[in-house]
């Protein structure tokens, strides 16, 4: 997979195809919105899904743990997808969790979907600072002068007209003080990035980074197209 980078000033960050940001400068990892155990919420409101999502979103941040061998990992806020989620959580899952926090620090960064402060490893937070970023769940109305900010919340997604159909992917959103990730969870949909939700902290125009299978692809605002409402 071929990450693409991104500056902030004197920073560097890389966007890595599976939704994650790597910086490299400070060994962190950032994921967003993973939303375990979302499968079995579904199942206790009668909707049958796979019971497997907690499992895969795990072994996919355990792959880029081995990649990346970050000192930290922050994510960015609805961990879970619900607040007895980590009640639901099955043991193998749990022990995998664990094994990771054994390699890096991780920080849960509060989102609305969350608890308060549970068994998880690491450290709860309503918000980190760090050189000079900010990171959060949902991108605030103002940022303080020179503030950057990391945000996640929204699950952005944006479609592109190609030769052959339109492509729709979940994708990053930034300019020139914002990040906004993609959410890393197995089960999670998508808002599209025109949405005034999202283009509201984005003024000045946005440019996408779009998931693909081991790239990433750029486009301004001007270039995609409106997406059908995704559920």
């Amino acid at each position: 997979m071929t990450a693409a980078p991104i500056h902030f000033r004197d920073e560097r960050l890389m966007l890595d195809p599976t939704g994650a940001a790597f910086w490299p400068s400070r060994r962190l990892l950032i994921v967003a919105d993973l939303h375990l155990e979302k499968a079995s919420a579904a199942a206790l409101r009668g909707h049958l899904l796979p019971p497997y999502d907690t499992r895969a979103t795990l072994e996919k941040l355990n792959r880029l743990i081995r990649l990346y061998r970050p000192a930290k990992v922050i994510a960015l806020g609805d961990s879970f997808h619900d607040r007895a989620g980590s009640d639901r959580m099955a043991e193998s899952d749990r022990a995998r969790l664990a094994a990771m926090a054994r390699e890096a620090h991780f920080i849960w960064v509060l989102g609305n979907h969350d608890s308060e402060p549970n068994d998880l490893p690491g450290e709860h937070v309503a918000e980190w600072r760090e050189g000079g970023l900010t990171f959060r769940h949902q991108a605030a109305a103002q940022l303080a002068v020179r503030e950057i900010e990391v945000s996640g919340h929204f699950h952005p997604k944006a479609s592109i007209e190609t030769k052959a159909k339109r492509v729709s992917r979940p994708c990053f959103v930034t300019d020139a003080s914002r990040l906004m990730l993609p959410a890393f969870g197995a089960f999670t949909g998508g808002l599209d990035v025109r949405d005034p939700a999202i283009a509201k902290f984005f003024p000045r125009g946005l440019r996408v980074f779009l998931l693909g299978q081991d790239q990433l692809f750029s486009f301004a605002l001007g270039q995609l197209g409106r997406m059908a409402e995704v559920a």
